[in-house]
C-alpha cells in the first residue's frame, strides 16, 4: 500500500521527464511562450474587469496561476489563467458576498480541485463522449471568435449581454468610421498569419503579425484602441481571512467554481492533446496543478484559474512542445508588469482580436466535423446540441447536457437490442412440451426495458403454460430495476400456478438477484440451474407430475 501511494505521489509531482524534449524544442517553446504571453495580457485584464475583481487580479492570476499550473499540471502545452467562463461565475459571487470574499473562495476552490486530483477523479473526463468533446471545441472556437468582434469593430462589449447577443449588437450598431480602421488591422493580422507559415514554418506568425501591425499603427498615427495603462507591480502574498461563518456561506460557491475549473481545465487539456504532438496528458495531475494554481492565485489576491483553451490553442499553434512555453508566458507577463508597460500598452486590441479570430478557425477540424455528422444520427445530434448550447448559453451546461443526450441515445440503443426470445426445446419433441416455455433474455434488463420484457414474458398467447424456463446466460446488463422486475415476474407466475426455473445466472449478477429477492420468489431452491439440459428435464418432470395428478 505504501509503495502504491508513493508511486501515485511520484506520478502527480513534477519530474525531469516533463522536459525531455526541451533540447530540441526550446527555441520554439520560448517563441510560443512570448506569443501567448502577449495574447494573454489583454485577456487577463479584461476577464479580471468583467468578473468584478479588477484588472490587477486578472493579471496576477495569469502570472501566478499560469506559472504554478505550468510546472505542476498534467499537460505539456496547457496555458492557464482567468477565463470568460470563470468571470461569469465570479461576477454574481462578488455582487452577493463582496470583493473580500474572492481570496477565500479562490483558495477553497483550489483545495477542492487539488483533492479531486489526489483522489483520482480526473479520470472521469474519459467518460465524456467524443461528439461532446468536439461539440464543446466547436462551440468554444465560435465563442472565441464572437468575443473578438467588439475589439474588431473598435467598440466595447455591451455589459451583461451573452457573447452571441453582444456580437450581434456590436455589428448592427457599428460606427463604420472607426470599424474600417480596426477591421483593417484584423485583416492585416489574419493575412500575415496565413501567409507567413507558407514562406517559412519557423516564423512565429502570431508574434510577427502583432509587432508589424503595432509598428505600422504607431508610425502611421492610426487612431485605434490599444491595451492602455497596466498595473506596475504584484502584491505580496497574504493568507485570506477565514471564519466558520464565511466558510459556510462560501462553500457552495467554492464547489461551483471547483467544478467549472476542473471540467474546463480537463476539456482544454484533452483538446490540446489532440492538437499537439506531445503525447497524452495526465488528468489527475492536471487537477493537482490547477488546484495548486488557484490556491497560489488566491494567496496573491488573484482569482480562480482554469486551463484556457484560447491561449492553449495559440500556444500549440505557435509551436510549443514542452511546458517551458507556458512558464515563459507567465514570465513575459511578469516582465511586462515591471519592465515593458509602455511598448505593450501601445498594441492595438484589434490586432490581438485578429490573432484570436484566426486561432478560433484553426481550432476547428473540418474533417472531424464531417466524420461526426456522417457517423450516426445520435452522435450528430449530440455534437450539434453541445456546440449550440456552448455558444448560446453556458460551457458547463453544454457539457452536462451533451453527456445526458449521449447517455440517452446509448440507453435507447441498448434498449432496442434487448429482447425476450421464445425458443423451441432442443431435441425431439415429447408429449407435454407445449406446456413448457423456454425464454431467453438478450442484451440488457434495466429500467429502460424492464416493463417491455415483463410484458413479453407474461404471454397471454400461451394460456396452458405450466413451466417457464428463463435463460439469463445471454443477459449482459442488469440493474436493480431489472432485477426487481424479474422478482415480480417470478412471483406473479408462481401465484398463477406456473413453475419458474431460472437458468444460467452470470456470476456478476448473482449478488444483485439475491439481494433483490429473485431467488426467494422461486418455489424451490433447486429451480436455480446452470445446465439447460437439466432445466428442461426438471420442467418435463413437473409437467409429468401435473398430468398424473
Amino acid at each position: 500500500m505504501i509503495a502504491a501511494a508513493a508511486g501515485t505521489l511520484n506520478r502527480l509531482l513534477p519530474s525531469r521527464r516533463d522536459y525531455a524534449g526541451l533540447p530540441r524544442s526550446w527555441k520554439r517553446d520560448i517563441l510560443a511562450g512570448v506569443t501567448v504571453g502577449v495574447v494573454a495580457l489583454p485577456l487577463a485584464l479584461a476577464f479580471g474587469l468583467s468578473s468584478g475583481v479588477g484588472a490587477a487580479a486578472g493579471l496576477i492570476t495569469a502570472v501566478v496561476a499560469g506559472l504554478v499550473a505550468a510546472v505542476f499540471g498534467g499537460s505539456h502545452v496547457q496555458v492557464s489563467g482567468p477565463t470568460g467562463a470563470m468571470a461569469m461565475v465570479l461576477a454574481p459571487i462578488v455582487a452577493e458576498h463582496g470583493l473580500g470574499s474572492i481570496a477565500l473562495v479562490t483558495v477553497l476552490a483550489g483545495l477542492i480541485v487539488l483533492a479531486a486530483g489526489v483522489t483520482g477523479l480526473g479520470r472521469a473526463v474519459t467518460f465524456i463522449p467524443w461528439p461532446v468533446i468536439e461539440g464543446f471545441t466547436l462551440g468554444i472556437a465560435a465563442i472565441i471568435f464572437l468575443q473578438q468582434i467588439p475589439a474588431a469593430f473598435g467598440q466595447r462589449a455591451p455589459e451583461g449581454a451573452r457573447t452571441l447577443a453582444a456580437a450581434w449588437q456590436v455589428v448592427t450598431h457599428a460606427d463604420w468610421s472607426i470599424a474600417v480602421k480596426t477591421l483593417g488591422v484584423v485583416a492585416a493580422v489574419a493575412a500575415m498569419m496565413t501567409v507567413l507559415p507558407r514562406i517559412h514554418r519557423g516564423i512565429p506568425e502570431s508574434l510577427t503579425a502583432v509587432i508589424v501591425v503595432s509598428v505600422v499603427v504607431t508610425v502611421g498615427g492610426i487612431s485605434v484602441a490599444t491595451i492602455g495603462e497596466l498595473p506596475s507591480h504584484l502584491p505580496t502574498p497574504v493568507l485570506p481571512h477565514a471564519d466558520l461563518g464565511a466558510l459556510r456561506e462560501l462553500v457552495g460557491a467554492a464547489l461551483a467554481i471547483a467544478a467549472l475549473a476542473a471540467i474546463e481545465s480537463l476539456l482544454s487539456a484533452r483538446v490540446a492533446a489532440t492538437m499537439a504532438a506531445t503525447g497524452p496528458y495526465d488528468p489527475d495531475r492536471e487537477l493537482v496543478g490547477q488546484g495548486l494554481a488557484s490556491v497560489a492565485s488566491g494567496l496573491f489576491g488573484g482569482m480562480p484559474a482554469t486551463g484556457a483553451i484560447a491561449r492553449t490553442a495559440v500556444n500549440v499553434r505557435s509551436g510549443a512542445r514542452t511546458r517551458l512555453s507556458a512558464i515563459v508566458h507567465s514570465l513575459v507577463l511578469l516582465g511586462v508588469v515591471y519592465l515593458a508597460t509602455g511598448p505593450v500598452s501601445a498594441i492595438p486590441l484589434s490586432a490581438l482580436a485578429g490573432v484570436l479570430m484566426v486561432t478560433s478557425f484553426r481550432m476547428i477540424s473540418a474533417g472531424t466535423v464531417r466524420k461526426i455528422l456522417r457517423s450516426t444520427r445520435s452522435d450528430a445530434v449530440t455534437f450539434v446540441i453541445t456546440a449550440l448550447i456552448t455558444i448560446c448559453f453556458d460551457l458547463i451546461e453544454a457539457v452536462e447536457i451533451g453527456v445526458l443526450v449521449a447517455a440517452f441515445f446509448v440507453l435507447r440503443g441498448v434498449a432496442r437490442r434487448s429482447s425476450v426470445v421464445r425458443e423451441e426445446l432442443p431435441g425431439p419433441p415429447r408429449p407435454g412440451d407445449d406446456r413448457i416455455a423456454l425464454l431467453r433474455l438478450d442484451g440488457a434488463m434495466f429500467f429502460g426495458v424492464a416493463e417491455r420484457i415483463s410484458n413479453a414474458i407474461v404471454d397471454a398467447d400461451h394460456p396452458h403454460t405450466e413451466v417457464v424456463i428463463i435463460r439469463l446466460s445471454q443477459l449482459g446488463l442488469l440493474d436493480a430495476t431489472g432485477a426487481n422486475s424479474l422478482a415480480y415476474i417470478a412471483t406473479e407466475l408462481e401465484k398463477r400456478g406456473i413453475t419458474v426455473i431460472i437458468k444460467g445466472v452470470r456470476p456478476e449478477h448473482m449478488d444483485l438477484l439475491t439481494n433483490v429477492g429473485v431467488f426467494e420468489s422461486l418455489r424451490h431452491e433447486n429451480h436455480l440451474m446452470d445446465s439447460l439440459e437439466e432445466a428442461i428435464e426438471h420442467a418435463r418432470h413437473h409437467v409429468t407430475l401435473s398430468e398424473t395428478h
